[in-house]
């Protein structure tokens, strides 16, 4: 929890640690497609009744599923707190399924994974994530598809919150101005009253595969996505991967937006980021361009992730930091990304480090750590590769090919 009497709202989050890896083939997508189930009525209000108490005081209600977690979370002016909380309690303890409803929402389901496929700049990630990851775990899609979404029940629903929703893997963060009194009090007579354990997450470690993915579509663009091996959420060098990662493609200054978009003019679109897991990550770059120059974007991108551990400089580093550092504490004036920023923590380090902690691991990192990870991080994997739209497949291979033996 964390205090803040000069801001009017609070932000109220119920997380859950499950999300698309922890699912069966069979029932990929389930985390989500419950997610959605719990707004549509418990055993005191209607999906309408919700949409009407939420919008009356001026609030926000919501959920987010992930690969590692689902999320429900309220936001709300401080003074309607208690009823926010009630509201999202009763989702979470009383939600009733309704057999009609579950038919209903398969169908919107459907129509939220076709606007995904519609869009190629986020579909690409997907594939992405399949080539790199693999069928299972990881590489699931959030969604799921629209053969196991048809095959759900409402035990299987059921099953999953048995299976999963259980004291050992929920935890709740608040942040904004609020009474803690009245919240930890609501907290024990509602959420404090569940019984059940859920399953462990018994999860084998994913193995990065460094493919390359080529899938045609007719399109006006053709979507790239490029990667390394990352580092996982626990890594000692989670700060010293966040600066590199800034200085490659993580804004206007940086190297990838100067050198392919500003300077050559190839791309509207070019960025770089880094997912972190409980267990693995990806470091990746995308990138939209016209079919003519798939090759010239790879290859430049390739030669800025090398051309790292030798050529990163003082000045870049401070200016990643200070980049970094601003972009933390202007996120923070936010209740809803304090909430998120708590539970996170939670969930993946199981303490709380404080802004100011944050800013001197931030500080301590020097020039030889952002070299030695870079280095390392190039000796570890080939790259993998993912692309989307229209593209000569025999020339982008070859020309991969001839990338990597280069590399070798």
């Amino acid at each position: 929890m964390e205090f803040a009497r000069d801001m009017h709202s609070v932000c109220i989050g119920i997380w859950v640690k499950v999300g698309a890896r922890n699912e069966t083939p069979g029932k990929s997508g389930i985390s989500h497609f419950l997610e959605h189930m719990f707004f549509k009525g418990t055993l005191s209000r209607s999906a309408q009744d919700i949409a009407i108490e939420i919008d009356s005081i001026g609030g926000e209600i919501n959920a987010v599923t992930s690969t590692e977690y689902t999320l429900f979370y309220v936001k709300v002016l401080e003074e309607f707190m208690e009823q926010a909380l009630d509201l999202l309690t009763d989702l979470i303890l009383h939600s009733t399924f309704p057999d009609a409803d579950i038919e209903k929402e398969k169908n919107i389901v459907y129509e939220e994974i076709k606007m995904v496929e519609d869009n190629p700049s986020d579909y690409v990630h997907e594939l992405f994530s399949k080539s790199i990851w693999g069928e299972e775990g990881l590489g699931q899609s959030v969604l799921g598809n629209e053969t196991t979404i048809r095959s759900f029940t409402r035990q299987d629903l059921l099953q999953h919150i048995n299976n999963h929703y259980g004291t050992e893997k929920l935890i709740v963060a608040c942040s904004g101005n609020f009474s803690e009194e009245r919240l930890v009090d609501h907290l024990n007579r509602t959420i404090g009253t569940i019984k059940r354990d859920g399953q462990g997450n018994n999860l084998e470690t994913p193995r990065f595969s460094g493919a390359l993915n080529i899938v045609t579509k007719d399109l006006s663009e053709s979507h790239i996505c490029l990667g390394l091996k990352g580092l996982s959420y626990k890594s000692d060098n989670k700060y010293v991967m966040h600066l590199l990662n800034t200085i490659l493609g993580a804004g206007i200054s940086s190297r990838l937006f100067q050198n392919i978009r500003e300077k050559r003019g190839l791309v509207y679109s070019v960025y770089s980021y880094h997912m972190a897991y409980f267990d693995a990550g990806l470091w990746a770059v995308y990138a939209g361009t016209d079919r003519k120059h798939v090759s010239e974007v790879i290859n430049l991108t390739v030669d800025e992730i090398r051309n790292l551990p030798k050529s990163v400089s003082a000045e870049e580093l401070g200016r990643a930091k200070a980049q970094l550092k601003g972009n933390l504490l202007l996120a923070l004036e936010s209740t809803s990304n304090k909430m998120t920023n708590i539970a996170k923590q939670e969930i993946y380090y199981g303490k709380y480090f404080s802004p100011d902690e944050i800013i001197q691991m931030v500080e301590a990192v020097t020039l030889d750590n952002l070299r030695a990870l870079a280095d390392e991080l190039l000796r570890e994997d080939r790259f993998a590769l993912t692309v989307y739209g229209p593209v000569d497949k025999e020339k982008l291979r070859m020309s991969c090919e001839l990338m990597q033996k280069q590399a070798g």
